[in-house]
């Protein structure tokens, strides 16, 4: 199930790549299979907190079949963890679900976070443009105007901008993935399963509160 190359899955209607588990390039795997130390470390938006990204594209079913998991287990932090989800487009085509999640968060409806994999992935509309994103949030129940406020606003697409700039920098070229405290990354390609990623990062947290 789980390589070091890129597996495609092209989704009906889209020509859009899902990008599977691989290795991250720019990393030097520590352990094998489970963590790769992040070269140079990244500074962190809540240096008053752990912080740990989740890498998601609502194009990949790795992503949706994590997202429950990564749900509880963000339940079961402690308050000096701070998880951020981070939407990825590896290229135009994915930057729709970009600022679909970001409008979704800015509007206080992050609950609607698992039907948009349920849309893109089951119900086979790739919610690839503002107009699709528009009508399927209507049909929702989100008010219209409201949501393209939300879509086209300049605070949605510094979150875009700045969720680019982590792809970057982290080198992303897989998903799910979990960077914690702009350090360590894990994932089920290293980790060897999705459980086992939670686990992982679990481990990370302690090994950065036993450095500070």
């Amino acid at each position: 199930m789980f390589n070091t190359s890129f597996v495609g899955r092209v989704l009906k209607g889209l020509g859009v790549l899902a990008a599977s588990f691989v290795v991250m390039s720019g990393a030097q795997a520590q352990q094998p299979n489970t963590f790769v130390e992040v070269s140079p470390p990244q500074a962190t938006a809540t240096p008053d907190k752990i912080e740990v990204l989740e890498f998601f594209q609502y194009g990949c079913p790795h992503c949706r079949a994590m997202e429950p998991l990564v749900e509880t287990w963000k339940k079961q932090q402690s308050d000096d963890v701070q998880l951020q989800r981070v939407p990825v487009a590896f290229n135009a085509g994915m930057a729709p679900w970009q600022r679909l999640y970001y409008s979704l968060e800015g509007m206080g409806r992050l609950d609607l976070h698992n039907a948009v994999f349920n849309t893109v992935q089951t119900e086979r509309n790739p919610l690839n443009s503002r107009d699709r994103a528009v009508e399927w949030a209507v049909k929702q129940g989100l008010d219209k105007a409201k949501f393209e406020a939300m879509y086209d606003s300049f605070g949605v697409g510094t979150k875009v901008n700045r969720a680019n700039q982590l792809i970057k920098s982290y080198k992303l070229e897989s998903v799910p993935t979990m960077v914690v405290n702009g350090r360590y990354m894990t994932s089920p390609a290293l980790a060897g399963g999705y459980p086992q990623t939670l686990e992982v990062a679990s481990q990370l947290l302690q090994k950065v509160r036993g450095e500070k």
